[in-house]
């Protein structure tokens, strides 16, 4: 019974302190100063029940995750004079809560002022670059010395920069629609030097076929002169073999393709004497002169 009691009264007496502030828990996401009329007094930054006194002691929290800094848009212009906005982010924890409080006290004064040490830096560093090196490789390197330069006030704060990264890098809108024009009128003069130099081919194809159309007509006509010439040569050498064989007949065939040649239209009227020596072999059955 009296242990009974003992217990009883010791919880009792830990609410009574609990509940004038003689104790606080630190949450296992926090990290605690003790302030004694405003001056540290200890500091907390593992999770547990912790002592202070009461109505001269207060405590002030802060976050042990990593928090996120948004710093304000920044307008840069490039050393290709191309101007463009910059939207960064920075990642980071508190790791010396005392040397935060001293210099920054809130979380919110500590984005000011890292938020301009950030602006600062991209600009300095950014301007040192083309805009075509932010869109290869070159970036990670820019984004080391960015980072590097920013840490170097980390220690000041008791903070711990963790990550540090543009989120976007656009072109202002004047320049963007100056870019887009210079693009558009690149495009065109290559586009139309396209199609000149499609007409160039398009005209050499056309003038060679139309070359080697006239050479291959040529040379046929050439072959069938040739042909015509040989042909033309073995009828006369036929002929003049006939002849010499036959002279007589010879001149009835050359007499009949002459009746042929003027009768073949079917309307040619001739008027000639019986006489005529166009008739001579008509003038007996035999075909022959007399």
């Amino acid at each position: 019974m009296k242990t009974r009691n003992i217990i009883i009264l010791g919880a009792s007496l830990f609410f009574i302190m609990f509940a004038s502030g003689f104790f606080f828990v630190v949450d296992q996401t926090k990290q605690v100063i003790v302030l004694q009329f405003g001056e540290p007094r200890a500091v907390h930054q593992t999770p547990g029940l912790k002592f202070k006194l009461p109505f001269i002691q207060n405590v002030v929290y802060y976050d042990s995750r990593v928090l996120n800094l948004d710093p304000a848009q920044e307008e840069v212009i490039l050393r290709d004079q191309k101007r463009i906005v910059v939207d960064s982010i920075v990642r980071y924890l508190i790791k010396d809560p005392l040397k935060f409080f001293q210099t920054t006290r809130t979380e919110l004064a500590l984005n000011d002022r890292l938020g301009r040490i950030v602006n600062s830096s991209v600009r300095g560093v950014i301007a040192q670059y083309q805009l075509n090196d932010l869109l290869s490789d070159e970036r990670n390197k820019i984004m080391s010395e960015i980072f590097e330069n920013v840490i170097e006030d980390q220690d000041n704060f008791g903070i711990e920069i963790v990550d540090l990264r543009l989120k976007r890098t656009e072109l202002t809108p004047e320049v963007q629609s100056n870019v887009f024009d210079r693009m558009r009128t690149e495009r065109e003069r290559e586009a139309n030097l396209l199609r000149a130099e499609g007409q160039e081919i398009s005209q050499k194809v056309k003038a060679t076929a139309d070359r080697e159309k006239i050479e291959i007509i040529a040379e046929a006509e050439k072959q069938a002169n040739i042909l015509k010439g040989e042909g033309e040569a073995s009828r006369n050498k036929i002929l003049n073999d006939a002849f010499a064989k036959d002279p007589e007949f010879f001149e009835f065939i050359r007499s009949m393709e002459a009746y042929a040649d003027t009768f073949k239209d079917g309307t040619t009227t001739m008027v000639i004497s019986p006489d005529s020596d166009f008739f001579e072999y008509f003038e007996n059955a035999e075909g022959s002169k007399e």
